[in-house]
This record gives C-alpha cells, structure tokens and sequence, in this order.
C-alpha cells in the first residue's frame, strides 16, 4: 500500500485554504487541514474538508465527444482537436475573427488562463475572451481601476483579525468564505465592531454590533448618507483627502442632497441608526471594509464599488495594516483569471489591449500581429449568438447554462452558434447543447496556480491521474494553439508557463514554481528579489492620487409591480457551490442542502397562504420555477431569496440580463418576481 499527502489549494471559493489530499494508491481518500498555512491555520470549511468527494466521481467525462446526428459519440483526442482546430478555422475564415469567443475559467489555473487568452489574441486574432467575473466582479475590477488603479483586495486575509472595525455588505461570509469568517469572529472576541448592512439576516449579521437591513437595490444612497454624516460632523481624514486624493469637492457636491429623510425613504434605513454606522466606521482606528456579490451584481454595479471607494477614502481608511477595501472573491481563481488576462479589454496584468506601447509588448513577445479593438464581454457575446453575428464559442470549465441571467435568452443564443466546444470535469446543463466535448483533469490531478482573494500566488500539485482519457485543460490549449498555427504553444510544462507569463506581466514578474514552493508572494511581485505586497496603495495609490467618484442613486433596472410585487435576491448556501457541478456529487454536502427553496418572510407567506415546506411557483418576467418554500425572518417583506445552485429550479431562469454599462455586469440582485402556492 503506497500512502502519500500532496499539499494542496482548496477548489473552491476564493479564500485559497491549503489542505493536503489523502492518497492510497492513486485513490483520493480524504483531506486533511495544513496547519502551518496562514490562511486557514489548520482550519476549513465543510465544503474543504470534503474537496477530494467529487474528483473520482463515475459521472466524470473520460473521452473526447463529438456530436453526431443528434448524439455525442465517442472519439479520439486527435480526432476531436483536429475538428475543433478545422471548424475554429472555417468559422475565421467565412466570418471573421470577431465570429469566435473564448471563455477562461476561474476553476482552472492561472497557467492555464493565460494559455486560453493567447489562444484568443494570438492564435484567432480577437479579443473576444471573458470568464466568469463578469457575472461576479466585473464592477469591482472597473471601479476600483477607476478610483485606486488596482481592481483587487487591498489588505490580507489575517488583518481581518486586528481590525477595530468590520464592515461587511453585500457578503454572507460565515457561509461563503467560512474561514474568513472565523478570522471576523476572531476580531469579534477580541473587542471588534462588527458591522453588517445586507437585506438579509446572516449568520454573521445575528453576531454583529449593529445589523441594518436596506431595500435591494438601494446601497448608494445609504453610502451617500454615511459620507454626509461623516462629511456634516467632522469625521474626514482632512490630511489623507487633502495629501492622497482628488475631486473630493464633486463628492461633497453629489452627497449634500444625500438628507437623512431622502436616504430613509429609498433605502428603508431609519437615519439615527445609519449616522451611528457612520460614526463607529469613521472613529475606528483600523477599519476594514468587505463585500461580495451583493454589492456587485447591479446594473449601477460599478457605481457601488466607487461608492464604497468614497467611504474608504474620506475616512483614511486605506494603505495601512488592516485599513481597507476588500472585495471577497467566490471561486478558487477568479482573481487569477484576472490577473492573467482573461478579460476582453486587458492582457495579462490589467495592461490595456488598445495601449499601443501594452500591444507591441505583446506582440513582440509572442511573434504575432494583436487586435487593438477590445473584445465583447461573456453578457455582450451571448446578445450577439442570438442574433447570429457569433458563429462559435470555446468553453473551458464554465456552465453558461446555470451561471448566466435570463437562462430562456441564453439556451435561444447557443443554439444559433455554428460551434460549441466545451472543456469541462462532468457533463454540465451547457455540455448538452455542445457540438464537441473534451474531458479536463480538475485541480487534484494537474499541476499549476491559483490566486486567491488577497493576491496570494498559490501552489496545485498533482496528487493523482486524470480518468480515463482526460487531459489537464493547458495541454488542450497548447495542442489546440499548435493547430491553429500559432507560434508559442510548446509547453512542457506549468512552469514553463508561468515563467513566460512573468516576462509579459510586470505584476507577477518575480513569480515562480520554486519559489511558491518556500514562500508566500502576493502581487505585485515586479523581480525575483521582491518579497511580494501585502497592502496596496501604502504610501500612494497604484494610480497616483486616489479619485473620488461623485455617483449617486439610481433605482433598479427593474422594480416591483402589482403583476411581480417581490423583489428577488439571489445567493450561495454553506453546503452548495456555484453551479454544483462539484458540490452536488459530493455525498455529504448534498445531504445537508439538497434540494432548491425559496426563503421569504412570515408576514408574506402567512398574507399568501403559505406554509413552511409549501410546493410554491415563482415567476419573473422570463421564466417560473417551482420549488419548496421556507418561512423566515431572515429577509425583509417584499423580499425571496433563491440560492442559485439547483438546475432543477435554476435561479437564473428569472433573473434580470440588464446589464451594468461600465463594467457589463448583469442584475443578478434585483427583479420583480412573484410567487404562488401550488
């Protein structure tokens, strides 16, 4: 019996917890916590202690698959990529580069991501690559670019834990990043304020100092009138705004209207309660912002995160030990997609695609002549597959049919496409739509990096072989880059992959394999000399001067009518992920959550005649489901939650494509609904 331990990163949400994988004989057979990493310290989630339950799960794709009269049909991988690389060419050829998209993924590692967007840019000639943070935090990359210059986390997972002050909105984070939790908890027994604003009650917000529930849609204007309350009773960080910052006098403008009675009346907040918010938040020596999807997924999305940038600003809350803005990511590498180019408008390392001196670094680099127009976003692809100007979209690891708004809008534009590749561990609800499937290895069984939601560069190591047939997705990019006829595709390895991506990406430019392997590095890493950056923007922000953005409340792209009078919000829950394709071929955690609700409050339900564990229908203007019905004080009246993880009542068969006009971001938290027994 041969028994090993491979020091890992956990699969799933972006807090990037190591564990080692318990391994008998290439068979995965547990996980144990690692007790000297600084992120989980020997602690994880449920959904961590049970990463190794899907990977040898039977229902794992294990051969290439072709479409054939109707039917995937088994075939070889040869077969497979020289038909993929001949319609990808075709599809060029009649229609133009621009007919063709690729999808990145924040499940996959940042080696492979930068294969997937050089395949794109290099290889097609496009820059029609995206991936999953324009469902997710698009808004935070466009709006802190706008207000700090850097769209990431500013502070550390641990400095949570030495904060005077916890603001959190827009996140249930003892459920969706539990061990980022347990370091707020940590701050909590230690004397921390913790603050919570969320339309629902969490886990969290039942523990906080001061828990304020504000309509859906409604954030700006409660933020406007914290920074009026700052702004009216003295509170501003006088010598950072005057040293650090500019256009302090157009926020003033744009807040002096933010009245207590004005602010009251859209958001629902009584104004003695949020002028106490403001004061504890302002008066804290160390105060630490953090939101998640909340705050994010809004057509004004963008709007939000400058809005939450003005409250860190006016207060000086930012560029020191455990003062900052912190997004909290949702999957394993989300961040990393990012940070390796993943997106239609920026290379590697947020460096712009129409910056001539960016592209001829590039195209230098990889021998090839780059498009300078940006390319269409994941939301704006979709619009043009149903209107047949995309002929061909190429997947890898992600689930448009459970991930993507309005499902009805999103099913109706695959089917127009010419081509659908998709590169994935199971079969998934797009996989059925697809003309070739090709079997991925999944983290456990491949080699490479994640960055987790504080820019920490983290190891995956092989622990054991892929099933089957299945390769790991960056020997799929560099076999299909090879057919296609592009330069620069010769890897032999992660490593080797990386090393190129330093050269090209100055963030990450003294990052590598050996020495991730000693030591933890955050970008940016600019040499092989640099320790890596724990706190940005400590003396001036990456930009310069910070900017102050005077935005102001605007309502929701859709709003409650007597036809849908809910609003509905949507979520994860502690045992589920994302679209489930993991999670839900897990035993345990299937167990605890496994079948999709509706939560909605005791005032609501008793009005409709609804009881708890009801059959229930809930419509939107795109769609109905039909789920169960659980009666809760945890939501507002006037409000349902609806976890998005079930494909049996999928969320997003109501949910609203508007999108956000900065950053293309869909409505996710916000539509009229409506719901009805039976």
């Amino acid at each position: 019996m041969n028994v090993e331990h491979v020091l890992t990163t956990c699969p799933y949400c972006g807090t990037g917890c190591n564990f080692f994988l318990q391994v008998v004989d290439d068979r995965l057979i547990g996980v144990v916590p690692c007790k000297t990493d600084e992120i989980s310290r020997g602690q994880l989630c449920i959904k961590g202690y049970n990463a190794h339950a899907f990977v040898q799960h039977p229902d794992r794709l294990k051969t290439p698959l072709v479409r054939e009269h109707g039917e995937l049909k088994q075939t070889s991988w040869e077969a497979a990529l020289d038909l993929l690389a001949g319609e990808i060419k075709r599809i060029k050829e009649k229609y133009g580069p621009d007919s063709i998209a690729f999808l990145a993924s924040a499940k996959c590692t940042n080696e492979e991501n930068y294969l997937f967007q050089k395949l794109a840019r290099a290889a097609v000639q496009t820059n029609n690559v995206d991936h999953c943070a324009r469902l997710c935090h698009a808004s935070t990359v466009t709006g802190l670019l706008y207000s700090f210059g850097s769209g990431a986390m500013t502070n550390t997972i641990p400095e949570f834990e030495n904060a005077d002050c916890i603001f959190v909105t827009g996140s249930n984070t003892l459920e969706a990043h539990p061990i980022i939790g347990a370091r707020m908890l940590k701050a909590l027994d230690r004397g921390a304020k913790i603050i919570v604003i969320d339309p629902r009650d969490t886990p969290l917000s039942r523990l906080a100092h001061i828990k304020l529930s504000q309509r859906p849609g409604s954030d700006i204007a409660w933020i406007n009138g914290m920074i009026k309350v700052i702004i009216d009773e003295g509170l501003v960080d006088q010598d950072f705004v005057k040293t650090r910052t500019t256009d302090f006098d157009k926020l003033k403008d744009v807040v002096k209207d933010a009245t207590p009675e004005k602010v009251e009346s859209i958001t629902g907040i009584k104004p003695a309660e949020l002028a106490e918010v403001a004061r504890v938040y302002a008066k804290a020596d160390r105060a630490m912002i953090a939101y998640a999807m909340g705050v994010t997924q809004h057509s004004n999305g963008t709007n939000i995160v400058e809005a939450l940038a003005n409250l860190a600003m006016v207060t000086g809350h930012i560029g020191s030990e455990s003062n900052g803005l912190n997004p909290l990511r949702g999957q394993c590498n989300v961040q990393g997609s990012c940070d390796s180019g993943g997106l239609p408008n920026l290379f590697p390392g947020y460096q712009r695609v129409d910056d001539e001196k960016a592209r001829a670094k590039f195209e230098q680099a990889w021998d090839v002549k780059l498009p300078a127009k940006p390319g269409l976003t994941l939301t704006c692809a979709i619009k043009e597959a149903a209107v047949g100007k995309l002929k061909a979209m190429v997947i890898f690891g992600e689930n448009i049919m459970m991930s993507d708004p309005d499902l009805g809008h999103v099913e109706d534009a695959i089917k127009e496409l010419e081509l659908l590749a998709v590169i994935d561990i199971f079969p998934t609800e797009t996989s059925k739509f697809a003309h070739i499937v090709l079997p991925a290895a999944c983290y456990a069984e491949k080699d490479g990096t994640f960055t987790n939601t504080d820019r920490a560069v983290r190891l995956i190591r092989k622990a054991v072989n892929p099933p089957g047939d299945a390769w790991p997705d960056w020997k799929i990019a560099c076999e299909l880059g090879k057919r296609l006829g592009a330069k620069g595709f010769d890897f032999s390895s992660p490593a080797e992959v990386m090393a190129e991506m330093a050269t090209v990406t100055p963030i990450y430019g003294g990052i590598d394999h050996d020495r991730l392997d000693r030591e933890v590095l955050r970008w940016p890493c600019p040499s092989k000399d640099h320790k890596g950056t724990r706190i940005l923007h400590t003396q001036k922000f990456t930009k310069g001067l910070g900017t102050f953005a005077p935005v102001d409340h605007a309502p929701p792209a859709e709003t409650p009518s007597d036809e849908y009078p809910f609003i509905l919000t949507t979520g994860r829950n502690l045992f589920q992920y994302h679209t489930g394709t993991m999670t839900r071929r897990s035993s345990k955690l299937e167990r605890e959550a496994p079948e999709p609700y509706v939560e909605m409050n005791k005032g609501d339900a008793k009005r409709l005649g609804i009881s708890e564990g009801d059959r229930v229908s809930v419509s939107s203007r795109r769609g109905t489901i039909n789920l169960k019905a659980r009666v809760t004080e945890r939501i507002i009246p006037g409000s349902i939650f609806i976890p998005f993880h079930y494909a049996e009542a999928a969320a997003n068969r109501l949910t609203n494509a508007a999108l956000d006009p900065e950053s293309k971001i869909p409505e996710f938290k916000v539509c009229a609904a409506d719901v009805q027994k039976g």
